[in-house]
C-alpha cells in the first residue's frame, strides 16, 4: 500500500533534523579533541615517608614520543627567590634539547631527580625523586610547553608522612609508584573516552536510521 493511499504524508520533523545536526557537530568536535595529545597525572595524592624514593606519575595520552620536546617539573606553590633580581624560574627538573638542564634547578633537588629516558619515547614523563624529605611535601607540576593539545600540564600532590613508631623501618628505602591512571579509571567502573565515543556514535547511527526511514516513507 502506498503511503499516499493512507491519506497522510510523512515528513521529517524539523526537531529531529536539528537534533541530528547538533549531534553530528558535537561528534566531530569530540573526535577532534580526542585526536589531540594531553598530559595526564594521577587521580590521588602520592604518599611517601622521609627517606623513601618516590615516582610522581605523569604521561601523555595517547602515547607519543616526547624525546625532542621540553619537559618541565616545577613547584607551582613555590615563590621566587626575592634575592634574585631577575625573578628566574627554578625547576625541580628541566629536560630540554634531549638532556637535563641543571643550571635552572632548585638546589635541594640537585642529584635527586631523573626522568625515564626510554619512557620518553612512549610519552612517559614521570619523575623519580630519591631520598624524600618533609620539605618535598606539596604540589608538583609536569608541563610540556609545545605539546600539540589543549591540556599540556598536570599537577601531582605529594604527601610526606613520618612512619608510625609501631611500623618497622625497612633497611632499604621504598619506591612508590601509583598504577596507570587509565587502569584506575577502568577499575572504578567509569567510562573511558573511547567508550563515550562509542556511545555517541551508536546514538548518531540510530538517529540517522530513523531519519532515513522517514525520508524513504515520504517518497
Amino acid at each position: 500500500m502506498d503511503v499516499e493511499e493512507l491519506g497522510f504524508s510523512v515528513s521529517p520533523s524539523p526537531i529531529i533534523l536539528r537534533f541530528t545536526l547538533v549531534v553530528l557537530l558535537l561528534l566531530v568536535g569530540f573526535t577532534a579533541v580526542e585526536g589531540e595529545s594531553h598530559v595526564v597525572g594521577p587521580f590521588q595524592p602520592i604518599v611517601a615517608a622521609p627517606g623513601d624514593d618516590v615516582i610522581l606519575p605523569c604521561h601523555v595520552e595517547p602515547p607519543e614520543n616526547v624525546v625532542g620536546l621540553t619537559v618541565e617539573w616545577s613547584r607551582p606553590d613555590r615563590q621566587p627567590d626575592p634575592r634574585d633580581r631577575l625573578s628566574r624560574v627554578e625547576y625541580v627538573h628541566l629536560y630540554r634539547d634531549t638532556r637535563e638542564v641543571p643550571d635552572m634547578k632548585i638546589s635541594s633537588y640537585v642529584g635527586r631527580t631523573e626522568l625515564f629516558t626510554e619512557g620518553l619515547r612512549h610519552g612517559n614523563i614521570s619523575l623519580k625523586i630519591t631520598n624524600v624529605t618533609l620539605a618535598d611535601k606539596g604540589k608538583f607540576r609536569c608541563f610540556i610547553p609545545k605539546l600539540n593539545g589543549q591540556i599540556q600540564s598536570s599537577v601531582v600532590q605529594l604527601v610526606v608522612e613520618r612512619k608510625s613508631s609501631t611500623t618497622e623501618t625497612p633497611l632499604q628505602p621504598r619506591s612508590h609508584q601509583t598504577p596507570d591512571p587509565r587502569e584506575e579509571a577502568d577499575g572504578k567502573g567509569g567510562l573511558s573516552s573511547q567508550n563515550i565515543l562509542t556511545v555517541v556514535v551508536c546514538v548518531v547511527l540510530i538517529i540517522l536510521v530513523v531519519v532515513g526511514v522517514i525520508v524513504y516513507l515520504q517518497k
